[in-house]
Order: structure tokens, then sequence, then C-alpha cells
């Protein structure tokens, strides 16, 4: 459905500016391959590590050069390499107009020009820009230039690799990809990728690929992958992104994770897939992202338990082709938008998916089965030889608005060869429709389409990767005024817009209707719902569910709110074509239980995220008490219902060779309470540091100048006896430590108190004694930072030296 979707957006202006700001890194890179230029060895060691680990946490690529004429010692963060000056100062002018200090300079060594956004004396400053996209000023990819005098040495041996695939990994190593290499195959197969004729593409990816492992660059993986994934067919773009992930997994951008986690989705990996969503969503915007990615997760499960709520059948218009974006037009009439071949000789096809070009359609309505019959062309003066789709009408059925190619006499492209699309408006006069005119708010330098009347016509809502936007597209209003005329377009939000793809509204008097990847869904676009109130505006954004929505790309969803019938499309198995139009009716929603008090949840492994089946959950009451107990089902689910209101319960998760999770939840009146449980393994509390096997525990906390085995402490040295009982050769020493403060004799008597308190619990919980060969407390003696009295150090720093250490003997 991609042929669709992408038809209408998106990715062009991404892939052009990409595409040339590889081009110009490749040729910088190769470039000095051929001129020898060296990297810088000579920062202090100290600074080099941690401007190394700082750069890797971003990860922003960094590179250096000796001395180079008109340059100052320092850092540089480049925006662009180029082997010719032409332009470049208006870009530097442009770049100055946003704030930044730019400039540009050659490198007589190879002759290259580079484009710097700053120069900074601080390589900590230069990062916190680069972190931090200099405030939002800038997305593109940059990278790091170390000025400096003296002699270098190598670094890093330099290949030919595009810019967007720069990592600091690939700065400390020699990697594989050089353009220059290329089979006539991968660059005929790269030439029908940049002109978006993927479908053609994928076919030449896939020869190419063919031919095993040596030809399994990064470049052409992800390609590949893209070229089945604009076209949606997420099988072969899984094939590829999960081979990208396996072999460049260091490598990959994020909008690659987000891709493999969505294709994951396609084939109903959703397992896997929200492991690599949570990856996704830390690398993006950090811990904070935490709470709402378990809330995303908790929404998407309760999504696959769903009941299916709809009644949906295929349409007997549907073809081959792609058939989407229904709409009523007048009383029994529909009008939708096709790619069927009506030609009898040769038909013009469209490239990026290698299907017709989509004309409209319209076709009777056959109230009772909600079937299409007797369908034809829509209005000549409508369809072009050209794309039109996603039609709307006034609620007089006297003017109509509908997306199409930007063309006059031939299509029109911006300055980076790419033909957008815009929303055309066309009245009826007599009974026949005139030529279309575009609206206002048109652009040649962005798309707009999918345009949708709300019921009194008065404002019209559309899609559009316009400048304001939050995502790749999002949904915008206008209002449309007494005279024709266009307000100006207003965002609705990040409440509705993602920072992915917003697209195909539908509004009536109740709800707006769109399509998203970027809300939580089971899979490619999802269809979502949104009630608003006057006052308040747009309320909560909820997935309409299953079976309206699938693993595939489900979209152009409309709906009767009266009757609860409607249509949507959607490119799943088991239809007729590339995309197909389905007639769906709500069922009889059951009636709600007056009163809903339950405890659900999901049970996960702590580390992989893996769902866990069969993991025993015990319902207590406050007094440790049983009540009620089940076995998890496949799925890693849960759920105690018919619960006391308003009452604290006790929930005990047991399984195999896992710690037992204990842990608290309180019912609401009329609610499901979800309560997620992450399970721990034993053997993950064995780890390696400086060499030395311990067990790792929470910290093991005593009272003020005490030495006894407190509540949570013990709590702690339980999951130590199991990990012991479940490894009987174990052996083990303790060791105490305490901070710097206080007298150090009594501190190192203090310590091995505790460690001796510690030895003892450990016994009386039915540990042999000679499994543990000693355990003594050595005080301040071994601190592991600097805080020893000579130095300020903070709480949290002198906390970091009060610690028990369990040391793995023998196993």
């Amino acid at each position: 459905m991609r042929s669709v979707l992408n038809l209408f957006f998106l990715v062009f202006v991404l892939f052009a500016q990409a595409q040339n700001f590889g081009d110009n890194i490749e040729a910088d890179l190769s470039q000095e391959k051929e001129y020898g230029t060296r990297m810088v060895s000579d920062f202090e060691e100290e600074d080099k590590k941690e401007f190394q680990k700082a750069a890797e946490a971003i990860p922003v690529p960094y590179r250096a050069f000796n001395k180079v004429e008109n340059t100052e010692n320092g850092y540089y963060v480049i925006s662009g390499t180029f082997s010719k000056s032409k332009n470049l100062k208006s870009q530097v002018r442009k770049l100055n107009k946003k704030g930044f200090n730019a400039g540009y300079f050659q490198n007589p060594e190879n002759q290259l020009y580079y484009v710097y956004l700053n120069h900074y004396d601080s390589w900590r400053d230069a990062l916190n820009d680069c972190s931090s996209k200099f405030g939002g000023r800038y997305e593109d990819q940059v990278w790091v230039l170390k000025i400096l005098d003296g002699e270098t040495e190598s670094l890093l041996n330099t290949e030919t690799v595009p810019v967007e695939d720069v990592t600091y990994d690939m700065l400390k190593e020699t990697t594989t990809v050089n353009t220059e290499s290329k089979t006539k195959l991968v660059k005929r197969a790269d030439e029908y990728f940049d002109k978006m004729w993927y479908a053609e593409a994928a076919k030449l990816y896939e020869q190419a690929l063919s031919k095993g492992e040596k030809s399994y660059s990064y470049d052409v993986l992800k390609k590949a992958g893209d070229a089945h994934y604009f076209n949606t067919d997420m099988e072969n773009a899984y094939k590829w992104y999960n081979i990208l992930y396996t072999k460049y997994e260091s490598d990959m951008v994020l909008d690659y994770l987000f891709k493999y986690a969505h294709s994951l989705k396609g084939i109903g990996n959703y397992k896997r897939s929200k492991r690599l969503l949570k990856l996704y969503n830390r690398k993006l915007a950090g811990e904070e992202v935490e709470q709402q990615t378990k809330h995303n997760e908790i929404v998407l499960d309760g999504l696959l338990r769903m009941e299916e709520k709809f009644d949906i059948n295929n349409l007997s218009i549907n073809s081959k082709y792609s058939e989407f974006s229904p709409m009523y037009y007048g009383g029994d009439q529909m009008v939708y938008a096709s790619a069927k071949d009506s030609s009898i000789f040769n038909t013009r096809r469209y490239k990026w998916n290698n299907q017709p070009y989509l004309d409209l359609f319209v076709a009777k309505v056959n109230d009772e089965t909600q079937d299409f019959k007797n369908a034809l062309k829509f209005s000549k003066k409508i369809n072009t030889k050209y794309h039109e789709a996603s039609v709307a009408f006034s609620p007089d059925n006297e003017t109509m608005y509908f997306t199409r190619n930007n063309y006059g006499k031939k299509l029109k492209r911006d300055k980076n060869g790419i033909n957008h699309l815009k929303i055309y408006r066309s009245r009826k006069v007599n009974g026949e429709w005139l030529e279309a005119e575009e609206v206002s708010f048109n652009s040649d330098e962005y798309s707009t389409g999918h345009p949708a009347l709300s019921p009194d016509g008065k404002q019209l809502y559309f899609v559009s990767d316009m400048p304001g936007s939050i995502g790749e597209t999002d949904i915008f209003v206008v209002d449309v005024l007494e005279d024709g005329s266009f307000s100006s377009p207003r965002n609705l939000g990040p409440e509705i817009n993602t920072e992915h793809k917003e697209m195909f509204p539908f509004i009536n008097d109740k709800k707006l209707y769109f399509s998203s990847d970027g809300h939580v869904g089971l899979g490619g676009l999802d269809v979502f719902e949104v009630a608003f109130d006057d006052e308040v505006g747009f309320l909560e954004v909820r997935n309409v569910g299953k079976p309206v929505n699938s693993k595939k790309d489900d979209f152009s969803f409309i709906v009767d709110e009266e009757t609860q019938k409607g249509y949507f499309a959607s490119n799943r198995s088991g239809g007729k074509g590339d995309d197909d139009i389905y007639s769906f009716k709500t069922l009889q929603v059951e009636e709600i239980p007056t009163s809903i008090n339950a405890i659900s949840g999901i049970v996960t492994e702590l580390i992989t995220g893996d769902l866990m089946p069969n993991a025993l959950v015990e319902l207590l009451d406050e007094n440790n008490i049983k009540l009620k107990e089940m076995e998890t089902d496949e799925n890693g689910n849960f759920i105690f219902e018919d619960l006391d209101a308003d009452t604290r319960y006790v929930l005990r998760t047991t399984k195999g060779s896992y710690f037992d999770d204990t842990r608290e939840a309180a019912t609401k009146e009329n609610e499901i309470v979800n309560v997620d449980v992450s399970m721990r393994k034993l053997n993950d509390m064995i780890a390696v540091e400086d060499g030395i096997k311990k067990l790792k525990t929470e910290m093991i906390h005593f009272n003020f100048d005490k030495s006894f085995i407190r509540k949570d402490a013990a709590l702690e040295l339980d999951k130590l006896v199991a990990v012991m009982n479940d490894s009987p050769n174990m052996v083990i020493k303790i060791e105490s430590h305490t901070d710097s403060r206080g007298d150090a004799v009594y501190n190192k008597y203090l310590s091995d108190k505790r460690a001796k308190s510690t030895r003892d619990y450990i016994i009386s919980q039915g540990i042999d004694p000679k499994r543990i060969e000693s355990a003594i407390g050595y005080g301040e003696e071994r601190l592991i930072n600097e805080c020893d009295g000579s130095v300020r150090c903070t709480e949290e720093e002198h906390y970091l030296n009060r610690r028990s250490e369990f040391i793995i003997v023998n196993m």
C-alpha cells in the first residue's frame, strides 16, 4: 500500500536530502583515503576517552586533521563536504540566518571543501549542540572535526560509507562498503531507487543479494528492505531488515530500528517488535519515555486481547490492483480510487509499485449487502493520465476536493526533482464538473492531500508535510470562508499528530477518524478515532480495534454513525489485490456489567522482555492468605475478576528458575487495574567485574551504627540464597565496606560485624557454612572512588563506597 501512502507523501524530500548529503560525505571519505589523510592520535588519553564515550553515546561521528590553512585549533561541527566551492557562500549565508556562525574551508591534502555550522574550543560544547540538534535548528546529520597542530597517526582506515550510516564504531575499525566496487546491477537498482521506482529496484536488489553474504553491504541491505517497505511487502522488508540488524546492529540509525520494528508487526511478531520499539524510544528520548513505553505496551496487549466488534466483507469491485478511499456521494453512490487496468492494449504504469495510475470511479451501493455495483469512471474533467484519489464532497454535492499529482502540461518537480501532490477543487455546473483548480495552500515545495470536509462544509481537513509538521505527515485544518477562500492551515497538534505518519482523515458530527503508524497499533497503518468536545476540543485518541485493524495497512475509514456501517481499505492477506475496499458493520455490543473490579497484567522476562506463559500468579489478601491463583496464558496474560472495590491485594508470581515476584495492587471502583510483572532469572545475578565473578544484589542497607539485618536487606539476601540453592557447588566470600567518614578503626570493626551478620543470615536460610569461605569487613580500605577525605564528595559518591560484595570463589 505504500504505493498509495507514499504516493501521498513523505519520503520524497527526506530521500532527496539524505541522498545528497550522503553523496557529499562519500566523496569526502573516498578521496581522503586516496590522499592518505591521517587521524589524530595525540589527544590527552583521559580527555580522549571521555570524548569518545560522549560521542558514542549521542552518537556522532568524529575525525581529526593536522592544522589546515584558515582554520583554528579546536572542534568544527561539519554539515557537508563538497568537491567544488560553487554555491557554498550562499549555503553559509542561509546557515548564518538561522543563527549559526557558519563558514567553510578547504583541505589542501584532498582538495575538498568543508562547510561547518560552528567552531568550538571545547568538545563538550560541540557535542552538547549536536545532541540537542542545536536547539532544534538543524536536523540533518553532522560530524565533529578536530583541528590540531603536530604529527598524527591513523585512528581509522577509511573506506567509503554513506554519512547516514557513519557511527563512532566505524571510526575505530575498517568497514567493507566501497561504492567504487558496486556492481552494475546495484548501480542500476540505486538509480531506480533514487527515482522512487521501488518495484523495479526491489527486483534488482534481490538479484544482487542472491549472490550470498559477500554482497550484504549496509547500503544494499537497507535499500532492499526500504524498496519492499514502501510497497508494504512486510515479509520481504523484514527479511532484509533482519539481516541488516544482525550484521550492522550498532550502526543502524533510529529510523531503521523503527522500520524493523514495524516490519516485525507486519509479520505478526509483536513480542520482538515490542522490544525493538522500547529500544527505539529509549534511544530517541532517553529514560524519561520509560513510563510511556510501558503504557504503550499495555495498550498493545489490550488490542491483542480485544474481542472483534466488526463484521467485515471484501467488495466485489476489488481487482488485482489497488482500490481505496471510498467516499459517500449523494444518497446511493460511492466514489473511490482504483488503479485497475481499464485499457485494452497498454496502460501507463507508476514506477513506485509498477501499477497503473489511479483514477476516480463512481458506483451504486446495494443498501442490503453494502456492496458496490455498476462502477464507472468518474468525470473526464477530473481524471487525468496521472494520479487522482481521496475525494471529499460538500454537503450539497456541488463542490468536490481531491488529490492529484502536481502537473501542468507535464509533471512539475521541485528543486530536488520531487513531484509533490496537491489538493484540487472542482465545482458542478448544470450537472457537469468543471476543470479543477488547485487550492491556495498548495505548494510546489511540499505535498498536500487526503481532503476531508466537516459535515457543514466549513472546515477542510487534509494531510501535509509542510513546514510546521510534527512528523513525516500531519493532519491540518483550514476554514472554508464564505467567498470560497481559505484561512491559514492549522496543525491539529501533538494529541493527534506524531513524529511518524498521520493520514486519511474523515470527520462526521461525532468523531474524527484517521490512520497512523505513530500511535500504538497492530502493524503498518491502523485506524484511530477521537471524539471531540466543543469546549475541550479533541479527546483521547483510541484504536478502533480488530478486525478493521490488522498487522498490515488499514486506512481510509468512513462510517455512518447512525447505522454503524461503513467502509475502509486494507492490504491484508486474503484480499484480491494490492489494496482492497472492505465494508463493515458494528456488531451488537454486549451490555457492560454494572460493576467491574479486576486486576490484570502481563508477565515478562525482565532482561529480554519475552512473554512468560505458564507463570503461576497468586492473589493474596493483606494477611498473605491465598484467595485465588491462575497460570498466565500463552501471551503471559492474567486477570483476577469479581474482586472487592477499593481493596488492597498482594500478587505473588513464581516460575521455575526465576526469582519470586511479590507486589501490592489495589482495586478501583468499576475499573480494571493493570499490574505488569517483570521476572528476573536467578543466574542474571552473576556478573564479572574486573575479571572477578560476583553475585550482584541491590545495596544491602544497615541502620546507622548497627549490624543487624533489616527486612529490606533480608529480601535481597533471599535472592542470593536462591541463586546458591540453584548452584549447589557455589562457594562465596563476603566483603563489607564503608565510606571514609568517621574513625578508620571503628569503620573496619563495624564493617566486619556487618559481614559476619550477613554470613549468619545466609546460613540461617539453609546454606552450608562450608560454602562461605570468609566474611571480612575492610572498612574504608577499599574505596572505589577518590572520596578518601582529601576531596569534597557528594552523598551519592560516598554512598557508592558503602557496599557489601559477594565474591564467587568456586562454581
